[in-house]
């Protein structure tokens, strides 16, 4: 009968069983500090509704950039997601139409920055309803939807804070045949920044 001392076995095993835990800890901590990193800086927002159409429709996923307007406030077109002025707790996403210092109307089917008619060719449908001019003031914007008749907006609840904003909608990533970069139009002269 040979004798067989187990500690020499033991002490490799254990090293060994708490090397793959180490590792498994800190693949575990890499991904965590990856995916707050991820979150401070991108987070997905899912469209619901229809006051975007024809841009986004309603169930399609979009990367919101958090950190878009940190260097330089919100151009016009761009597509924002925020908190909602008249409940904080909910988030929109619509499209930034006036800017501040400008005075913003809507009437005879047309939005008119500062007297002259904005162009849009990202419209579902002509505006239905009139808005009084209002002056955009400092640290605000105007917003509207691109279902113009049928989306929850400025022209109905007023100016949008800034420091409402959540972050700029940047990439469509569902569903798959409609993935890629959110368009931001070209605005022709007086109204490109």
């Amino acid at each position: 009968m040979t004798y067989r001392d187990e500690s020499l076995w033991a002490e490799p095993r254990t090293a060994r069983l708490e090397q793959s835990l180490r590792e498994f800890l800190e693949v575990i901590l890499l991904t965590l500090i990856l995916f707050f990193t991820l979150r401070a800086v991108l987070i997905n927002f899912r469209i619901s509704g229809t006051s975007m159409l024809p841009t986004l429709r309603d169930g399609e996923y979009v990367f919101v950039y958090r950190l878009a307007y940190w260097r330089h406030p919100p151009q016009r077109g761009d597509i924002i997601v925020f908190r909602y002025p008249l409940n904080p707790k909910r988030t929109l996403i619509k499209r930034v139409i006036g800017l501040p210092g400008e005075t913003v109307s809507v009437h005879n089917g047309q939005v008119y920055i500062n007297g002259q008619p904005l162009p849009e060719d990202y419209i579902l449908a002509s505006p239905r309803y009139t808005a009084a001019p209002v002056t955009v003031g400092p640290d605000e914007v105007y917003v509207l939807g691109d279902n113009r008749n049928n989306s929850n907006d400025s022209h109905a609840w007023g100016l949008l804070k800034q420091d409402m904003i959540v972050g700029r909608a940047v990439f469509r990533f569902w569903p798959l045949q409609r993935i890629g970069l959110i368009p931001h139009p070209a605005y022709p002269p007086p109204f490109n920044e």
